[in-house]
């Protein structure tokens, strides 16, 4: 199967939240990965996004790529939670939700290199959901990853 494949089985078997909000994995290409859900199982009162599903998904989408990167490296018995995060809602969400994470080769070999050293280390990943291609939410969220 593809890594997007299992990571979409992962989180549905292990975060059920995912699963009810019918998240998949949509695209990834070892520094970018994309999060989808359809809107109607993550809708609220207004027709729009429920804010929770919208900085769920960020959380997910910063959570996986780090898991996946973590992965490659080898290293997937290490731990990551989520330590803080910062969301700015700038528009609706009327339609399918759509978060990508990216991460650079210079923030991955940092973090890694901490990890030889020391048994934890902290990353700041963004996260962005975009609204027919026009950034809807900014999500930033530092993440730690330990044994």
């Amino acid at each position: 199967m593809s890594a997007t494949g299992d990571l979409t089985r992962f989180l549905h078997d292990n975060i059920p939240l995912s699963a009810a909000m019918q998240l998949q994995a949509s695209a990834y290409d070892g520094e970018r990965l994309e999060l989808t859900a359809p809107l109607a199982a993550n809708v609220n009162d207004k027709g729009t996004a429920f804010g929770g599903s919208l900085y769920n998904i960020s959380v997910l989408s910063g959570w996986s790529l780090l898991r996946l990167k973590l992965n490659e490296a080898g290293l997937n018995q290490k731990n990551i939670v989520i330590h803080e995060a910062n969301t700015r809602y700038l528009a609706p969400v009327t339609g399918e939700l759509r978060a990508a994470c990216s991460i650079t080769t210079d923030a991955l070999t940092e973090i890694l290199h901490t990890l030889q050293k020391k048994s934890r280390a902290r990353i700041t990943l963004t996260v962005t959901i975009y609204q027919q291609d026009k950034a809807a939410v900014e999500f930033t969220g530092q993440y730690v990853v330990l044994d």
